[in-house]
């Protein structure tokens, strides 16, 4: 059988298996040809290691066995310990270099085992021309010009270090304009003074996805005003647990941006905030993923309803202080629904849900049982089972058909 099959049918077939550790072992105990073409034909490839030096040797022999690399993640599971900052940015450059050096080939890059340093990134850029997405820690103070040298980025996941050493400082020209084609972008760790954002907003003119946690600020003094110039075009928006900023954000997207069909606000911003936003929005906004334990109450859902006329998913997470909510003729609307309000709204205490074909008695058998707060119901009289109408005596919950 071995001998059957030549090289390039068996790494085709290689590349159809599933990507799973059993299916790798299973091939890999065949003979060492099979394992030698199956590491040949492998595109992506997900390393979590520990900081060791020996780790450089065993990676760089490892990466010549897979010269088909489109994507790579390396992950460090621990901290570097027992070293200063510049021992472990040699370790992280000189990982890097391996990496740059080995993958010529590269589209996806996540390098998560410490601060990149610049002469790192444009060494990447010479020998990685074609990555799309990458992934990678920066420290302060920022230097972000490297951007320009991927002409093909798309993606770009920046994670802040509040600690390090960048030797080269910014090295930015505030007035270069360098715009390019970013279409998502993902910062975590921004905090107040941070230079160099600014930058980065200005030249971020076709972004269509905007990710930001753990960020206490936008940039310096000048990047929220930098920060409009990239918010016209926006589709989608996630912010999480960036309470400082969530009302300003939210205040330009109402302003200025009309494209906008996704939102995700976890853990974070005011009740005024939140409010202002949905009165105001020009948007035609179809997806509301909120997590809003105490920010989020009956006032902001009927605001919802009155303004939100596109909304295709209502997502609610922890939302302790909702208590009424009324779904009538929601067609779409399936028993799925029901099972995710009763083990996120614990306070719920009245729900109309006449004329929603897609619920049944199950579901809603489900909810008087498990909703201990619950106070009314409107729902058909034939989606009431025998054991959720004693349930609904026995909890004091009117359940109605009107």
């Amino acid at each position: 059988m071995d001998t059957m099959l030549c090289d390039e049918l068996l790494q085709e077939i290689f590349k159809r298996l599933p990507s799973t550790p059993s299916a790798a072992l299973s091939v890999s105990l065949v003979s060492k040809r099979w394992l030698n073409l199956y590491r040949s034909s492998k595109t992506s490839l997900s390393l979590r290691f520990l900081p060791h030096n020996s780790m450089l040797v065993s990676l760089s022999s490892l990466l010549s066995y897979y010269p088909s690399l489109s994507s790579l993640s390396l992950v460090l599971s621990d901290s570097i310990t027992n070293a200063n900052s510049s021992t472990a940015t040699a370790f992280t450059d000189h990982l890097f270099f391996i990496v740059s050096s080995s993958c010529s080939n590269l589209n996806h890059l996540r390098f998560l085992v410490g601060p990149v340093s610049v002469s790192s990134l444009f060494s990447l850029s010479r020998s990685c021309s074609q990555l799309s997405c990458i992934t990678i820690s920066l420290s302060k103070p920022l230097c972000i010009s490297w951007v320009v040298s991927f002409p093909c980025l798309k993606e770009l996941c920046l994670y802040i270090c509040p600690n390090g050493v960048n030797k080269f400082g910014s090295l930015l020209n505030e007035e270069l304009d360098a715009e390019f084609g970013l279409e998502t972008l993902f910062l975590s760790g921004i905090q107040a003074g941070d230079e160099g954002i600014g930058w980065l907003w200005r030249n971020c003119k076709r972004l269509k996805k905007l990710q930001l946690k753990n960020c206490a600020s936008v940039g310096d003094g000048e990047s929220f005003s930098s920060f409009i110039l990239c918010v016209k075009g926006l589709q989608e928006v996630d912010l999480r647990k960036c309470r400082s900023i969530v009302d300003g954000v939210l205040l330009k997207l109402a302003e200025n941006c009309g494209s906008l069909n996704s939102l995700l606000v976890y853990d974070g911003g005011s009740k005024e905030g939140l409010l202002e936003f949905i009165n105001t929005c020009r948007c035609n906004l179809q997806k509301l993923d909120l997590r809003l334990p105490l920010d989020l109450n009956n006032t902001h859902l009927s605001a919802v309803a009155m303004n939100l006329r596109h909304l295709s998913t209502l997502k609610l997470q922890s939302c302790c202080l909702v208590t009424d909510l009324k779904l009538r003729g929601c067609r779409k609307i399936t028993g799925v629904t029901l099972f995710s309000m009763s083990k996120n709204i614990k306070c719920l205490q009245s729900v109309d849900i006449m004329n929603c074909p897609g619920i049944e008695a199950e579901a809603v058998e489900f909810l008087v049982l498990n909703c201990s707060q619950m106070r009314q119901m409107v729902v058909e009289e034939n989606k009431v089972s025998n054991i959720a109408r004693t349930w609904a005596l026995h909890k004091v919950i009117e359940v109605t058909s009107g």
